[in-house]
């Protein structure tokens, strides 16, 4: 994997606590900001993924880096027998999220936690599932947060990562390499009140290992039957795997 990318370059904190504050700062707006920046891409994207959870047919996920609950949600709303744990380091991601499940009368179903992707607060063998949205590039150890998921899994669960991936065909990959690294931080800073926000995202992806990559680390921490299901041209990607 390539270095680690964090949001502030100039702050000492680490990786995890950048990550928080930067969250933290940008709640307020993420929703909004991440339907315009995505063109609502990303809504269809977490539908493809709930698809494809559906399939196992889970009664207790952990959704974890949950932000603003978009996928704990939709999940919820297309398996009414589903119940959701969602999990962030955020406090302004979760209040939002929980005003949100309250809403939309699902706060029977979908409870809210602080916490942390490398210390989870459950059980081993606990979750039938456990998903992930443009969450994992976050992690401060991606390994302690994939053998953290993979404890907490019973021995028939699933993980399901939905997350950022390069495109490598021409011309997508030209385009969404113009786009990230020039449109989308320049909209970002217009939007947000956090300008290294918006900068961080295209750089994190980038970083993040994808395809193959990211297949033999999910198998290094355990995993098997990794199945990769690429997204609008290879923009992103759903990883799916059966705890080992």
């Amino acid at each position: 994997m390539k270095s680690q990318t964090k949001p502030y370059k100039n702050s000492c904190l680490a990786k995890k606590k950048q990550v928080q504050q930067m969250f933290d700062r940008i709640s307020s707006r993420y929703d909004f900001i991440n339907r315009i920046l995505s063109f609502g891409i990303d809504m269809q994207w977490r539908k493809k993924l709930v698809h494809c959870l559906s399939e196992y047919a889970p009664n207790r996920i952990l959704d974890v880096a949950t932000g603003t609950g978009d996928l704990a949600i939709l999940s919820a709303q297309q398996m009414p027998n589903l119940h959701i744990m969602g999990m962030d380091l955020s406090e302004g991601m979760l209040h939002l999220g929980r005003e949100k499940v309250v809403e939309k009368k699902l706060d029977d179903r979908i409870k809210m936690l602080h916490g942390d992707s490398e210390h989870i607060p459950f059980d081993e063998c606990y979750f039938d599932a456990v998903t992930v949205a443009f969450g994992i590039r976050n992690f401060e150890n991606l390994s302690a947060g994939l053998l953290e998921m993979h404890r907490v899994l019973k021995p028939t669960g699933h993980l399901l990562i939905l997350e950022f991936s390069t495109p490598l065909s021409f011309p997508t990959k030209q385009l969404y390499s113009f786009y990230a690294r020039y449109l989308l931080p320049f909209i970002g800073r217009i939007l947000s009140e956090d300008k290294a926000a918006y900068a961080y995202l295209p750089k994190s992806a980038a970083a993040f290992p994808y395809g193959k990559e990211m297949e033999a680390i999910l198998v290094k921490s355990g995993f098997y039957d990794v199945q990769l299901l690429p997204l609008t041209f290879g923009v992103a990607t759903i990883y799916m795997a059966k705890r080992g």
